[in-house]
């Protein structure tokens, strides 16, 4: 069994800024904030990594698929009778692999771009909350926002 060591950085952060007093400035909201900011960061990678499953599962099947159909193909050129029709079935399936990985890249680049507008929104809902939060706090406390007119 192991012992528990003292670590001389083992202390609960919130309960420590909560306790601290710096005058004009409510260490609760800050507190409050930062928890605001870490929950949307965790949703946000969440979400990144559901879209990259989802993209990984897409080009595994986009794979399979593609085993599968190269054998049917090759079993195709194969049966041909003469070269002209080996030619002919070569050529076609060609142009379907050729249509169909055009097809499965613009599937693909789409679900990335799903996922990444998805962590975007999220992360400029969240940064467009933490600037009203700023606001109302210093607006609170009765200061001056920097850069911002007189009344």
């Amino acid at each position: 069994m192991a012992a528990k060591t003292d670590m001389p950085f083992d202390f609960d952060m919130s309960k420590y800024l909560t306790e601290m007093k710096v005058p004009g400035v409510d260490m609760d909201a800050m507190v409050a904030t930062q928890q605001k900011n870490l929950e949307a960061l965790t949703a946000a990678n969440r979400l990144a990594f559901e879209g990259m499953q989802a993209i990984m599962k897409r080009q595994t099947e986009i794979v399979r698929q593609a085993v599968e159909e190269s054998a049917a193909a090759a079993t195709g050129v194969a049966g041909a009778q003469t070269p002209t029709d080996k030619m002919v079935k070569q050529t076609e399936v060609t142009k379907e692999t050729f249509e169909r990985t055009i097809s499965n890249m613009r599937e693909l680049s789409e679900l990335v771009a799903k996922s990444n507008t998805e962590v975007l929104d999220l992360l400029n809902k969240r940064f467009t909350e933490v600037l009203d939060e700023v606001k109302t706090t210093v607006a609170k406390s009765g200061q001056q926002i920097p850069g911002a007119a007189k009344k």
